[in-house]
């Protein structure tokens, strides 16, 4: 049977996958942007935000334009441990597809 200690607990909490996942689409997001699509409130995706950024995955980038901005992107070690992530979950995947 497959081992799901495998599975990297940090990002596989629901609210930090969907932000990984939308961090892997583009370079950058706003966090306005993300709050939005995510459907979060501000105090829950800047605590799950920080968590990441501690790890390591996430870089925050702070912009002065016609008003402060803060956008965050993956490191490559974030895109490193997402990318190994996937490849976890599309085992266990294969592994409970019925032959």
């Amino acid at each position: 049977m497959f081992d799901f200690d495998k599975l990297d607990k940090l990002i596989h909490e629901r609210a930090r996958l969907g932000i990984m996942t939308l961090l892997a689409t583009r370079a950058s997001w706003a966090f306005q942007d993300l709050k939005a699509e995510l459907g979060m409130s501000d105090g829950n995706l800047i605590t799950h935000l920080r968590t990441l950024h501690d790890a390591g995955h996430v870089a925050i980038i702070k912009e002065v334009h016609d008003r402060p901005q803060t956008n965050y992107a993956l490191t490559a070690k974030g895109r490193a441990a997402f990318t190994e992530y996937l490849v976890v979950l599309e085992q266990i995947v294969k592994a409970g597809t019925v032959k």
